[in-house]
């Protein structure tokens, strides 16, 4: 990052830490504590101070942890605050657990209204691009991002404000990115064009990757060169954000489902070794204002800083 972006950005970030401080007004707050909001990976992390700040603003938040019991003490250190957290095993690999998970939301909130999907890995830091991990990351960070989607979905509450689904994802995974950007331009069209996504090509578009990373062959394919199997993940995740934004467009007054995702840029949590810039309470900032967002119908974008960027 140049100088003057670095700069650019630290502006951003001091006016959104001004921005925070400002609370919502009682017209603004379509949410209240009966409003439930599903956090994955909460245990930690963004996951951890997402789940901090909705609880903060109001909302009952139930965060899911892999490990149960790290699940039940970050509970604990919310609680402790005085704000309405709960906390449940989930993994999002395995089907079976999130049924389970699924069942005991239902039977004990009646379902939700905010979904954040948050839950990811990444088995590279710093300048490293190993791939032999391909296969999980993009398991847990597209695919178990799916499986979220689909199993909440059903019990998404219907209200006029709608329903929100928010997608941690990267600007690694910029297909209109000018670095680490897909060098296949047959494929990045395919990729930009909306109209005619499906969730098929999406997952054709991943299956090929994973075979080209068996076969050695996908440093001459034109994938992105930084971070690779976790930048191929995040464009998974852009792309499937915007196709289920189209697909849930037609959803009747009162049933809505709004759908965007958000970069928390380069934050100082485990998933980056601790080396990032930025810190949780900004990171976690755009994906609760997102979700919150009150009096607009947004869908099928892409945020960072609170400002909209480019897919």
């Amino acid at each position: 990052m140049g100088h003057k972006d670095k700069s650019r950005k630290d502006k951003r970030l001091q006016e959104i830490s001004l921005l925070r401080t400002i609370p919502y007004s009682d017209h603004q707050r379509w949410w209240s504590k009966e409003t439930i909001a599903v956090v994955t990976g909460g245990n930690r992390g963004i996951g951890f101070e997402i789940s901090r700040q909705l609880a903060d603003h109001g909302v009952t938040v139930v965060l899911t942890s892999r490990d149960a019991s790290v699940g039940v003490e970050s509970t604990k250190v919310l609680q402790e605050g005085g704000l309405d957290v709960d906390c449940h095993q989930l993994d999002i690999l395995d089907s079976s657990s999130v049924n389970e998970f699924a069942e005991w939301l239902k039977e004990k909130y009646g379902g939700l209204d905010i979904l954040v999907n948050n839950a990811g890995v990444n088995s590279n830091t710093g300048s490293d691009n190993a791939v032999e991990n391909a296969r999980k990351c993009i398991e847990t960070n597209y695919y178990g991002t799916k499986r979220m989607i689909e199993a909440m979905m059903p019990l998404m509450k219907k209200s006029a404000a709608g329903a929100r689904i928010v997608n941690v994802s990267s600007r690694l995974a910029r297909v209109s990115g000018k670095r680490n950007r897909i060098e296949n331009d047959v494929l990045r069209e395919k990729l930009s064009d909306v109209e005619s996504l499906s969730e098929e090509f999406i997952d054709e578009t991943i299956n090929t990757f994973l075979q080209q990373v068996e076969d050695g062959s996908w440093k001459s394919e034109g994938w992105p060169q930084t971070l690779t199997d976790y930048t191929v993940s995040k464009l998974a995740v852009n792309t499937y954000t915007r196709y289920m934004a189209k697909k849930l467009a037609d959803r009747p007054e009162g049933e809505k489902i709004y759908i965007n995702c958000y970069c928390p840029g380069w934050v100082k949590t485990a998933l980056t070794g601790y080396a990032g810039s930025v810190t949780v309470e900004q990171g976690a900032d755009t994906g609760v204002w997102i979700a919150l967002v009150p009096d607009q119908e947004i869908t099928g974008k892409f945020f960072a800083e609170r400002r909209e960027i480019n897919f």
